[in-house]
């Protein structure tokens, strides 16, 4: 098995890039992307045009929100953005770290999705939400999601799922543990089974998250002066019953 000895390694947005659009596909994006575009529109307060995404990844949501909005996106991950500008050449990419970007526009919404996972520590939680107040226009929209909550933190969940491409077979596991349920971090570990053309490599990858209570989140919020709506995240692919706290949070006009 090839390892690291880093304690955050992330290599799924360095060297294993390239194994994003195979196990997790841009179709998987659309149901979940269509809904967010539907709450937004629902609730701004101001006619929605322009979107910033912030933390975007591979470009997956982009996908279908450019047909919505003219989309502007930003990412730490350089191998990441390559793989989104490609998907997406309509969109308009950026290098930067949500904690302490600042760009020269505003924006009819903005949003942050899976990647605010990152975020480990409350003043970092902090940064980021007046980064997105920042860049919002008055009466637009902040949507995001919770996806671990202090307190109902499921430890040593395991999921694994196989996907292929061309001659390239990928298995890939992922086991989640919050080693001390004291602090606001939990660590993701990655295991990949990569075979192409039947020969067999094994790659393991830690990420290291951040967990907050939900009244965390909304307490941060409600300071910037946002006013926060609460809904559900539900999708075809979860198990029955299972749901994230969406968060729309709309900036007073």
């Amino acid at each position: 098995m090839k390892t690291s000895s880093r304690k955050d390694e992330r290599r799924l947005y360095g060297d294993l890039a390239w194994t994003w659009p195979i196990i997790s596909p841009v179709g998987n994006y659309i149901e979940e992307t269509g809904l967010f575009s539907k709450l937004i529109k629902e609730h701004s307060k101001i006619e929605v045009k322009t979107l910033l995404h912030l933390g975007c990844g591979g470009g997956h949501n982009d996908y279908t929100f450019k047909k919505y909005f003219k989309v502007t996106s930003l990412d730490i991950s350089e191998d990441m953005l390559s793989l989104a500008k490609k998907l997406n050449p309509e969109v308009n990419y950026k290098y930067g770290d949500m904690r302490t970007i600042r760009l020269e526009e505003r924006f009819d919404v903005v949003t942050i999705l899976d990647s605010i996972n990152y975020i480990k520590a409350v003043e970092n939680l902090q940064r980021t939400f007046i980064t997105v107040y920042e860049h919002l226009k008055p009466g637009g929209v902040f949507l995001t999601f919770v996806e671990q909550i202090t307190g109902q933190f499921k430890q040593n969940n395991t999921t694994c799922s196989t996907h292929s491409k061309g001659d390239v077979e990928i298995t890939f596991v992922e086991n989640d543990y919050d080693p001390d349920p004291t602090d606001t971090e939990y660590e993701a570990t990655f295991i990949y089974f990569i075979r192409v053309g039947g020969k067999l490599e094994i790659y393991s990858d830690r990420h290291l998250c951040g967990i907050f209570k939900l009244k965390t989140w909304l307490k941060l919020l409600k300071e910037l002066g946002f006013k926060v709506i609460q809904n559900k995240f539900k999708h075809s692919t979860f198990i029955k019953g299972e749901s994230y706290p969406i968060l729309i949070c709309i900036k007073p006009l």
